[in-house]
């Protein structure tokens, strides 16, 4: 009924989990970047799910804990420098039994690379969400490998 999504971006993947909720189920979409709000609300007011979708433009990690909202599924894909830390905010939220799904997580392989370089923060971020949730006893993890790689993670 309830799901949060962080990293709004164009609103395409906020439109694909709106439809799948029931009529009174929410979407709570954060994009941390205003300059996209233009582009991106006309698109998510204008579609058949508006009265599902809540846009938020600023920080997830500030904004979703003052919300007081337990999720039942959360969508992870803004900044991979703080997949970490997005992911210990939603597991926070989220009810027991809920979904999170974590985007590129397989990061166009780079996550193979076994030394990154120093300025490859994604690659580095996303790399230590791995292995936060792959030594993670609180959950159930599997990484699928389709395209960019998605982590479907499950609150035991």
């Amino acid at each position: 009924h309830r799901i949060l999504e962080i990293g709004t971006y164009s609103g395409y993947s906020a439109l694909c989990l709106a439809e799948g909720l029931p009529e009174d189920g929410m979407l709570y979409t954060f994009e941390i970047n205003d300059e996209q709000e233009d582009f991106t609300r006309p698109w998510l007011e204008g579609s058949e799910y508006a009265n599902k979708i809540k846009l938020y433009i600023g920080d997830a990690l500030q904004l979703v804990p003052q919300l007081g909202i337990t999720f039942d599924l959360a969508f992870i894909d803004g900044d991979k420098r703080k997949y970490v830390d997005y992911y210990e905010m939603v597991l926070s939220s989220l009810s027991d039994g809920g979904y999170i799904i974590a985007d590129n997580t397989l990061w166009d392989n780079h996550v193979l690379e076994e030394h990154p370089r120093n300025n490859d923060l994604q690659t580095i971020g996303i790399k230590a969400f791995n292995e936060h949730v792959a030594h993670d006893t609180r959950v159930e993890k599997v990484i699928l490998p389709l395209r960019d790689g998605l982590t479907i993670i499950h609150k035991k």
